[in-house]
């Protein structure tokens, strides 16, 4: 997941640094008046996200395979342990009942 995080957001630096150079080349236009690193920042977000999309898709897909195998183990981790809860509870409650039957006075 990390390493997903870690290449989009080398993207997004790349994808600054070149139309940054653009930019500066005049080749794309400057922003207004002193806007010109948000235009750049804007432009860099809008050219990196469809490149992440091409780019990206194998480190995409495995790390949305790491995030639903973790949901899939918290899951089974989950029921596991409620069950456990259960039995418990379960054991208690018989254990209960028969200190409660033992302790009732027997009448004939």
């Amino acid at each position: 997941m990390f390493r997903y995080t870690a290449l989009r957001f080398g993207l997004m630096v790349a994808s600054f640094g070149v139309i940054w150079g653009l930019v500066r080349l005049h080749v794309l236009p400057a922003g207004l008046g002193n806007s010109n690193y948000l235009w750049v920042v804007l432009l860099a977000l809008i050219v990196s996200a469809p490149l992440s999309w091409v780019l990206l898709r194998g480190a995409r897909e495995r790390a949305a395979r790491q995030v639903s195998d973790r949901v899939e183990r918290t899951r089974l981790n989950l029921a596991a342990n409620t069950t456990m809860e259960d039995e418990a509870d379960d054991a208690a409650r018989d254990s209960a009942r028969e200190t409660a039957r033992d302790a009732e006075p027997h009448t004939a």
